[in-house]
């Protein structure tokens, strides 16, 4: 399995594309103006408390107030808005936590009311981006995320990752992290620590305790409210994140970034530092590798998968609605269950690259083809959890329902990637859009692959003349690959009557082929 990531970088934003075995799978952009990224960490002033939500208001500077339940406080919040004062006047200087005397827990059931008041300056940290029409979520349990573990200052338990499944390593990971982890402090080992030397975890501690120190040297005289300690780099922090040793390839286009990427990955993974590699094509990064080509196609309502079949995407304002279709397929199955179970597999294949793609949050609810057997049921609910196991944001499945639904519920932390797949319309109708002509040849493909599996000799293609000329100018042109793989050429005739998304098939004695 290759894993590629491919960096493209313009005067505003950083796009960061994640190819496995060159198929797109995550696509995350860094704009900026993105002032309110998930782990920043503000001194923010408290405007109102709600006791109807149990929830107060916060101004951390964005345009609408940020929405502080009282379940995201922590049971160490006295300890901490104690600390911030005396930093934030000057009063203490020894930002250790060693010898600081921690205050009483809060009641986990208590009232908002009884803990905060209406002005009272607080440090909190972005859980959720700003969506839509709300402001960001945020908590004042503070964590700051490393490579291979999380600091978690007010706190004394040592956690390591679920993930990590021997017990064994899990107990040895607790006895390291303990022995060097500082009074004051908790710690999250991730599931990136396993196998790792326990000078690697220090180091990574280390780091993390001088960006506490930094954050906590500007809170003197810091502006109420400002922002006190950033996220890294985007493209470090993905790395951070994502990188493991399956990687194959990191591609940049810009040299600057380019040098940041490969004195990040010298520090987290000297033997890998050789992948970094600098673009410097004048064809654009995305094309060379094929990612606007997946992004046109991949987004959109309508998405075409394998053998014909084809998923529907919907988003309101609650929910997200996924429909599977088996689309004009040719089966050689005996049988309508088969042939459901096959388009079902295909599509939860699909859909759990979709969530990440788009990532989207929140609920989703998926319409697969019915299925009467509960075998096929249980064993597509197996395959769904199976392909979003290596989807970073928290996530649950529940079983197909009597009617043949899956609901899902995804941690929504940012705004959905929303890609803009239609086209003015050419024929000039008042300002009308339709699909993008990349998206319409994909669909003739499937189509073609259909027709070529029936065994169908000669074909004949009437399209509008601009479809006609995208699929026959260049080299090697849509038409050339189409032959090359199949064997088959496809005569293609422009005709100006057809709208600009018609096209029609025709056999060897001119008979249109349904």
């Amino acid at each position: 399995m290759d894993k590629e990531l491919i960096i493209r970088s313009s005067s505003d934003a950083v796009d960061f594309a994640l190819l496995k075995d060159g198929k797109l799978i995550e696509l995350q952009k860094d704009e900026d103006e993105n002032n309110f990224s998930v782990g920043d960490v503000f001194i923010a002033k408290i405007r109102k408390t709600v006791p109807g939500l149990n929830a107060a208001f916060v101004n951390v500077g964005y345009e609408k107030d940020a929405f502080l339940h009282y379940h995201d406080l922590g049971p160490k919040l006295p300890s901490l808005l104690k600390f911030s004062k005396r930093v934030s006047t000057g009063k203490l200087r020894n930002f250790s936590l060693k010898n600081f005397p921690f205050e009483k827990d809060i009641d986990k059931d208590g009232k908002i009311a009884d803990v905060l008041k209406s002005n009272q300056s607080l440090l909190v940290q972005i859980v959720k981006e700003p969506i839509s029409t709300k402001g960001p979520r945020i908590s004042s349990e503070l964590s700051i995320a490393g490579r291979y573990i999380v600091l978690v200052p007010f706190s004394n338990r040592i956690s390591i990752s679920q993930k990590i499944e021997s017990r064994e390593e899990k107990d040895r990971l607790k006895r390291l992290v303990k022995s060097i982890t500082p009074q004051g402090f908790g710690v999250i080992v991730r599931t990136v620590a396993q196998g790792k030397k326990v000078a690697e975890l220090d180091k990574d501690l280390q780091n993390l305790l001088s960006r506490w120190t930094a954050m906590c040297k500007k809170l003197h005289r810091a502006h109420h409210p400002s922002k006190v300690l950033g996220e890294m780099n985007k493209a470090s922090s993905i790395l951070r994140d994502i990188f493991n040793d399956t990687f194959t390839g990191i591609t940049v286009d810009d040299e600057e970034l380019y040098y940041q990427v490969k004195d990040y990955l010298q520090e987290i993974a000297p033997k890998k530092e050789s992948i970094v590699k600098l673009y410097q094509s004048k064809v654009p990064i995305f094309e060379k590798f094929g990612i606007e080509r997946q992004i046109k196609t991949s987004f959109g309502r309508t998405v075409s998968m394998a053998k014909g079949a084809y998923l529907v995407i919907e988003h309101t304002e609650a929910l997200h609605v996924i429909d599977v279709n088996s689309g004009n397929r040719s089966n050689k199955a005996s049988n309508q269950e088969d042939t459901a179970l096959e388009v079902n597999l295909i599509a939860a294949t699909e859909m759990a690259r979709q969530l990440r793609l788009r990532d989207m949050g929140g609920i989703i609810v998926v319409d697969f083809i019915d299925m009467t057997n509960a075998e096929n049921r249980q064993k597509l609910f197996n395959h769904l959890r199976e392909e979003m196991k290596d989807d970073r944001a928290k996530h649950k499945i529940l079983p197909p329902s009597k009617f043949g639904l899956i609901q899902i519920t995804r941690q929504r932390v940012r705004p959905e990637m929303n890609i803009k797949t239609r086209e003015e319309n050419p024929n000039g109708i008042n300002g009308a859009e339709i699909e993008a002509p990349i998206g319409l040849v994909q669909k003739i493909t499937q189509d073609l692959e259909v027709l070529f599996r029936k065994d169908y000799k000669k074909v004949t293609l009437n399209t509008h003349p601009f479809i006609a000329a995208f699929l026959t100018k260049g080299f090697p042109s849509i038409r050339s690959k189409w032959f090359f793989e199949h064997k088959k050429w496809v005569k293609i005739l422009p005709r100006d009557a057809y709208t600009y998304l018609e096209y029609h098939f025709f056999d060897k004695d001119g008979n249109q082929i349904k």
